[in-house]
């Protein structure tokens, strides 16, 4: 009988512990969380592919999604559509080219604000192809 008693006694213990230790992990989870929360307006500013050098621009964004976007390689290329959605907390973005060599070609990319960063994938219209890219903050505008 010690020996069940002394085995409870020990369960008793590590709830003990655990609890508070698991409770405080949960507010700091809740607090980085709130901290972390992006508002897409922060998003505008210019942003660089470094596998190519190409430039997405991003401006007026408005809270139903809308913005400006401007794409150069170097020179400009036509954005055809540009929209955010705002969803669960994440923020995603599609920018729709058309223009010469630019059928349709297609961003669908994610907001990463620990690295801040634009990730995502590319459809090459003419190649028929999807390939995984990100864009970095120019930094200094």
């Amino acid at each position: 009988m010690k020996k069940d008693s002394f085995i409870v006694l020990i369960c008793i213990i590590a709830i003990l512990i655990a609890v508070p230790a698991l409770m405080a992990a949960e507010n700091q989870a809740a607090r980085t969380g709130k901290a972390e929360r992006i508002e897409p307006k922060q998003l505008e500013g210019r942003w660089l592919r470094p596998d190519g050098g190409y430039i997405l621009e991003l401006r007026d964004i408005k809270k139903d999604g809308s913005l400006k976007a401007a794409y150069f390689n170097p020179r400009p290329i036509n954005v055809a559509m540009a929209s955010l959605q705002n969803k669960d907390g994440r923020i995603s973005l599609s920018v729709e080219l058309r223009d010469v060599n630019y059928p349709g070609s297609l961003y669908e990319l994610q907001y990463d604000p620990k690295t801040d960063r634009l990730i995502g994938t590319y459809f090459q219209a003419v190649e028929r192809q999807t390939f995984t890219i990100e864009f970095v903050r120019v930094k200094g505008q």
